[in-house]
């Protein structure tokens, strides 16, 4: 499985060419095997940017995600499990979304695509692909 940090899942909307082509292609497999992810909080996060006025949407958010999900996207809702595994990653950044989508990937034993430089060097996440590669 395939799990988007929240960055990645906007680069690959936006058709933004800070995704490498290694990465859209690990993507493209992903969504056509059925094993394209995103946790639910990066659906907060993006809610969250727009609300800053740090990101701006022709289309409002709820009918955009619903066209993510008809198209193969599949979204990880938070478990009890994850939640308390976010709060446990030891050497790692305060930032409660990176923790759930982190731990996210953990529990789902998925490969994390991003471009967070915090998360590539955090050594204790074997399962990561570098976004713009």
């Amino acid at each position: 499985m395939i799990l988007l940090d929240t960055h990645t899942l906007v680069w690959l909307a936006e058709g933004n060419e800070q995704l490498g082509t290694i990465a859209l292609n690990e993507i493209d497999q992903a969504l056509a095997d059925r094993q394209l992810a995103v946790a639910t909080i990066s659906f907060w996060e993006i809610a969250m940017l727009i609300e800053k006025g740090r990101l701006e949407f022709d289309i409002q958010l709820d009918i955009w995600r619903q066209g993510l999900l008809r198209n193969g996207l599949l979204e990880i809702s938070l478990t009890g499990s994850t939640a308390i595994r976010a709060g446990q990653l030891q050497d790692f950044h305060g930032d409660p979304a990176d923790r759930m989508i982190v731990a996210t990937a953990i529990e789902q034993s998925a490969i994390l695509i991003t471009a967070d430089k915090k998360i590539l060097n955090w050594t204790r996440l074997h399962q990561k692909l570098n976004a713009r590669k």
